[in-house]
Parts: C-alpha cells; structure tokens; sequence
C-alpha cells in the first residue's frame, strides 16, 4: 500500500479502502493559510491517484472543519495585494481537483465551514454536517466578492434566490438548516455523525468501484462547465475587491472586535 505523505497543516489518516484528509490547524479552527493551501492541492492530487483508496472523506480536526481565511493572512494580502494572485491559482487548482477527482469526495463537517471552507464542502460529491455546525459564505462581510467558489456551487445547491439571500448577506446557517435549504445531504447530532460517514463509506465501498467512478465523472461535466465559465471572473472581482478601502477597514473592524472579545474574557 501507498505511504501516506507528510504535511504540515494536514493530516491524512487510511481506513481500509478509505483514505482520510483533515485539516490539521485546530488552533486557528482550520483556517487557510499559504501553506495550507499549498498541501491541499497536493493532499487532492495524491487521493486522486492513490491506488490504496476508494473513498475519501474530508474533515477538520478540533471543532472546525474550516474557518475559511485566516485573518492574519489577510491583512498581509492587504499590505502586499499582489500576493493574492497566488492565492487566488491556489483556489482555482483546488476546485478544480476537486472536480477531477473519480472516488467519491465525502465531507465530514464536524464544525464550523466558512468561506473558502464552506466552499471546499459543498463542492463534495456527499456532505454529512453536524446539525449544529455553522455553514456559509460571509465574503461579503469583510468587503470581499465570494470569488473563489462560492458564487459557483451555492446557486447550483440551493437555488438561485436562496443562493442570492445567503451570499448577498454572508449569513451563517446551521447543519440543520443547511439541510432543509439542500446544501448538505445529511444534518445529524454530533455523536451520530462518524457511525452515518463511516456507513455511508462502507455503502460505497461495497459497490461498484468503476460504475461508481463514471457515473461521478459523467454528474460534474456540466459542473466543470459552470465552473470554467465562473471561475476567473470570480476571482478577478474579488481580486479587486481585495484591494479597496471597504475590505481594509473590515478586516480592521473585525480584528479589533476580536480582540476586545479576548479582553473581556
């Protein structure tokens, strides 16, 4: 069997045919930072060709699945703009192995999912969610455009009006109303949700590993259409976006708030 490679901000972890990817930032709740998106791409491409797996299941590790973008990281892409240019290949490389990927894609949302989290999960073939964990996309609420991903896979899930409501608003949901909207399949009580991901694995695995594979293949060409069509121009406005005064003195705001929250505490 394959060895499993080594990361810093991931942790990859093998049960039977079942290959295991999580976030491994719990510190920060998961969120994505240079390196993190770096070994994500790379942690996709090795599960896509790994001949030890069938399935593949993507959570976080401590309470988060992923906070999304880290706060830190963000105010050195506001010094220095041009740095998002990289970041912004990342997330187009990340999407789009997502999208590549034959084995079925399982998110696990032990927690919260926000942002480029969010986006990450809903892009997965099958989403199992905490029915308390806090789901959505609030680009908006730090003067961002939800450029890379979001704009694409929450009107393909929820429908275009929802989709508009909870983009436009950068509201967070719950795994239960996640579920009600149809983002997730599945919102369940925390202490059920491993035994529901390891038997929907076990499901799959069980099946027709091939038959499986093309039938996948054959769902996302037309989301692999959407998202050719969507892709750069999302990224392109929130590449401007990231360099105006709006998103600045969010950042700003919301660090602050923060850190008047650690204060009182």
């Amino acid at each position: 069997m394959t060895d499993l490679p080594d990361f810093q901000a991931l942790a990859l972890s093998r049960r039977g045919r079942c290959l295991t990817v999580a976030f491994n930032r719990p510190e920060v709740l998961n969120a994505f930072g240079p390196v993190m998106h770096h070994e994500f791409v790379a942690a996709l491409e090795f599960a896509a060709r790994d001949p030890g797996s069938d399935v593949i299941v993507l959570t976080g590790e401590g309470k988060a699945f992923s906070a999304g973008g880290d706060l830190d990281r963000m105010e050195e892409i506001i010094a220095d703009p041009d740095q998002f240019d990289a970041e912004a290949a990342d997330a187009k490389r990340i999407i789009f192995t997502l999208l590549d990927i034959e084995k079925p894609v399982i998110a696990r949302v032990n927690g919260a999912a926000v942002g480029l989290g969010a986006t990450i999960a809903l892009f997965c073939d099958m989403i199992l969610a905490d029915e308390t964990a806090k789901i959505g996309d609030p680009h908006v609420k730090v003067g961002l455009v939800a450029g890379d991903g979001g704009a694409i896979i929450w009107p393909q899930l929820a429908g275009f009006p929802r989709a508009k409501e909870f983009l436009l608003t950068g509201r967070l949901l719950t795994g239960a109303e996640a579920a009600q909207f149809g983002l997730v399949n599945h919102a369940l009580p925390a202490d059920q949700l491993d035994a529901r991901v390891d038997a929907l694995v076990d499901e799959l695995i069980a099946g027709n590993t091939q038959a499986i594979r093309w039938t996948k293949v054959t769902m996302n060409l037309e989301l692999k259409r959407i998202a050719h069509a969507l892709m750069d121009p999302g990224i392109a406005y929130e590449a401007l976006s990231v360099r105006t005064a709006a998103h600045r003195d969010a950042v700003a705001a919301l660090k602050a708030q923060i850190g008047a929250k650690k204060t009182r505490n």
